[in-house]
């Protein structure tokens, strides 16, 4: 399983992360004197001014790796997502809210179908280009630093259930607001009474099959 922790703000979180990884380097390098990138100045000026060492480079890029590391996928997924420049694209925080249940349900067809399908309509509210092989790439990104024994196997299969969640989504892309649109004229012909009737009947219906569904509804 996929441990996530819930975000109020994904695009914040993987602001934080990066803003955690480079103060701590920072602090790191704090009263070491006048250094950049690549080397100390005493030691740039008493080569003649020409010969830059590479050690202020890699001390940085060791430093870096080993401050603020995401341990978990959602950690590591708006880290990546960040660094990628995808950290503006909100419809991504959609799909990554939802991928845990859509991994613990791969074998079971008929879930993976409604998981997909919700998500399709989730989805469905965010304006503009919705390019879902940017989300395989920072996924695949995220596994492979998490996973330390990544192989081609690994790569297969992730690729193979990402296939699939694609070919799910894009199948319900641009359906929402036009089922949406038929379903409110349908409703708009009905009279108040069938109205009353079917609001009755879906909610019966749903309580009975997920009675856990009345905990999010208020009563009065």
């Amino acid at each position: 399983s996929l441990t996530f922790r819930e975000e109020e703000d994904p695009a914040a979180a993987a602001e934080e992360l990066l803003a955690a990884a480079s103060n701590d380097d920072k602090a790191k390098r704090k009263d070491k004197g006048s250094k950049s990138w690549f080397g100390s100045k005493s030691k740039m000026g008493s080569s003649g001014g020409g010969g830059a060492t590479m050690s202020g480079e890699a001390g940085y890029g060791k430093n870096f790796q080993n401050a603020a590391v995401p341990k978990t996928f959602m950690d590591m997924f708006l880290f990546n997502a960040a660094v990628m420049g995808f950290g503006a694209k909100v419809w991504m925080h959609e799909i990554l809210s939802s991928f845990d249940n859509i991994v613990l349900n791969v074998a079971n067809s008929g879930r993976l179908q409604e998981e997909c399908d919700v998500l399709a309509l989730r989805m469905a509210k965010y304006k503009g280009t919705i390019t879902l092989s940017e989300y395989k790439a920072v996924m695949l990104a995220s596994l492979r630093s998490l996973v330390k024994e990544w192989s081609s196997g690994h790569e297969v299969s992730w690729s193979w259930l990402w296939a699939n969640i694609e070919r799910m989504l894009k199948a319900q892309m641009g359906k929402p607001a036009r089922q949406e649109a038929a379903l409110s004229a349908f409703l708009a012909s009905l009279d108040e009474s069938s109205l009353m009737y079917i609001r009755t009947e879906v909610y019966s219906k749903f309580f009975s099959m997920a009675p856990a569904g009345q905990d999010y509804f208020k009563q009065s």
